[in-house]
């Protein structure tokens, strides 16, 4: 992945980190000469050379596009340069069909892509408690309910919770809520997370914003263990096995966990389930994403 970090996001770095990156991809693309191009929006400007390269050398390019670059306030007034990169694409990768309507309204193609299959290699297990442990999977982000999670974790004492995420993005105020049942993992390694992952009885994570796939549920899926995810209509039509859907609220979140509790092995074949219909999904997913890039 082409990406200067170190600069920040701030108003006075993001212009030369941008064209640093720029010139990176330019030289990664010149040095590995590919068939076609995968880039990612956001940030949208990274398929820029994506789209130059094309011109130059005719070489297609497929814009993996995440909810935030149609509906963060960050990108709304680039709208205008999002949906004209989408027509320049061999493809628009989007999640749901509310985003292909979107995209195809402006001229572009989309092929939703839900999930990819995810695999982790882990050597060691995470350590968990020997009761019932809840994996919330969040990064503390503004539409993710934290403070109703740590309420409805207060309220299960019998129950481990593990939050990942970077502690630092938790503001003091909901930090103050934490029980003491509740565990801040910190950054994790793959093979921890994989571990927590797969060892967790279910896996808890929520978003209060509508159109948005959570990657942690179907990450969970793909290791065989239940989800509890928000009721957005685009996650209840994503996980229909092997999950509980709650509107976010702490009592709601008490309630799934008490169901997972007491329907552990129904849930978990659910999963189970799902995982194997989802690897049958990719594999057609993946055969139409190579005829576009492939035209």
């Amino acid at each position: 992945m082409v990406y200067l970090g170190w600069l920040g996001s701030h108003p006075l770095t993001i212009l030369p980190k941008y064209l640093g990156q720029t010139v990176m991809t330019f030289w990664q693309l010149a040095r590995h000469r590919p068939g076609a191009v995968f880039v990612m929006s956001p940030p949208l400007f990274a398929a820029l050379p994506a789209l130059l390269w094309k011109w130059i050398f005719r070489t297609p390019f497929v814009l993996d596009c995440h909810t935030g670059a149609y509906t963060n306030r960050r990108w709304r007034h680039f709208q205008w340069l999002q949906h004209f990169l989408g027509r320049q694409a061999a493809a628009n990768i989007v999640t749901n069909n509310h985003l292909k309507e979107l995209v195809e309204e402006h001229g572009g193609t989309a092929v939703i892509v839900r999930d990819v299959p995810v695999v982790f290699e882990t050597t060691e297990n995470y350590p968990l408690s020997d009761g019932f442990n809840v994996a919330a999977v969040c990064s503390f982000n503004y539409d993710e309910p934290i403070s109703e999670m740590f309420k409805a974790a207060e309220q299960l004492d019998d129950t481990s919770f593990y939050f990942t995420g970077n502690p630092k993005h938790l503001s003091a105020e909901v930090a103050s809520q934490k029980p003491d049942n509740v565990r801040l993992t910190g950054f994790l390694s793959d093979q921890e997370y994989g571990s927590l992952l797969q060892q967790a009885d279910v896996v808890l994570t929520l978003t209060t914003q509508d159109h948005t796939m959570l990657r942690g549920a179907w990450e969970s899926i793909y290791q065989g263990t239940p989800v509890i995810v928000s009721d957005w209509g685009i996650l209840k039509t994503s996980f229909d096995r092997g999950a509980v859907h709650v509107d976010n609220t702490c009592q709601s979140i008490v309630n799934a966990i008490r169901y997972a509790q007491s329907h552990r092995d129904d849930l978990r074949n659910g999963a189970i389930s799902a995982r194997n219909q989802r690897i049958e999904r990719w594999q057609e997913v993946k055969r139409v994403l190579i005829e576009k890039t492939n035209s």
